[in-house]
């Protein structure tokens, strides 16, 4: 008779006696953590408000933007424009909001994954911490990749596109700032891409051959996105599309090592690793 594979030892967790009021009392610390560390990321945003808001935010609105000679741009000077009255108070304060949740992003990022991370496997502070600092890493190469290369070919896009000589392009600081920071936020969720396929991957939702199979397609998504975010130009569609391509194709090997990782761990919880040291 074959024998029966031994009963996998339950990981010491924590979490795995804690009730469902707890996690919520868990999860409501893990959020106070994170908006205190906002909120001090506000208070330096706004310190340097003059910095930030002038240097950062309304940079790309001049021609001599640094960027704009290294991507051989033909920038012009945008015009921003209040149409309300408290226009310009909101959307200080607005932007420092953003700001600060970009400085404070380790810290809430490490709260946020410190809470969720147990339901993907064991875990331990050092490699949540390590898991959360490339979270951060990903996330904070994603805002400067939005920054620098996806918001200097959109904005002059759209400020010199014109479907006929009598309309002017008045831009107000509502939208313009709106827009930046839907374009930077957006690229830095994008760049999540390797951290969700490792951790779908280590549950087994993915797998390496599922994300090869839609390989074409996503190499037509990313095409297809610069060209609508970039003019009709091959070299600036090329120069957005090429880094999403390997941010995928980096996330199918990123797959691969985290499924070689779940399928050890599944060896050993049935003492297959063991009787292949025996032999």
């Amino acid at each position: 008779m074959p024998k029966i594979p031994p009963k996998a030892s339950k990981p010491k967790e924590p979490v795995t006696d804690m009730s469902f009021l707890d996690h919520l009392e868990e999860l409501r610390w893990r959020l106070v953590k994170g908006l205190i560390a906002i909120g001090v990321g506000v208070v330096v945003a706004y310190i340097f408000k003059d910095f930030f808001l002038d240097k950062v935010l309304l940079g790309p609105t001049h021609a001599s933007f640094f960027i704009y000679d290294f991507l051989r741009l033909d920038a012009i000077d945008i015009t921003l424009q209040s149409r309300k009255l408290p226009g310009q108070f909101f959307t200080m304060w607005g932007m420092l909001f953003i700001i600060g949740f970009i400085i404070a992003s380790p810290v809430f990022i490490y709260q946020i994954w410190s809470f969720v991370e147990p339901a993907f496997e064991s875990t331990t502070k050092r490699k949540t911490f390590f898991s959360a600092f490339f979270i951060t890493f990903f996330f904070l190469i994603g805002v400067s990749f939005g920054y620098l290369v996806l918001v200097p070919f959109a904005l002059q896009f759209f400020s010199q596109f014109q479907i006929s000589d009598v309309i002017r392009n008045d831009f107000d600081i509502n939208a313009y700032f709106s827009s930046l920071a839907t374009w930077v936020l957006s690229c830095g969720l994008i760049f999540q891409i390797p951290v969700i396929s490792y951790s779908l991957s280590s549950i087994g939702l993915v797998t390496p051959a599922f994300l090869r199979k839609y390989r074409r397609h996503s190499i037509v998504f990313c095409l297809v996105l610069a060209a609508l975010l970039t003019p009709p130009d091959p070299i600036s569609q090329v120069l957005i599309a090429l880094p999403l391509t390997f941010l995928y194709e980096f996330s199918i090997w990123v797959s691969k090592i985290s499924v070689k990782r779940r399928e050890k761990k599944l060896r050993i919880a049935f003492g297959e690793e063991e009787k292949e040291d025996k032999k």
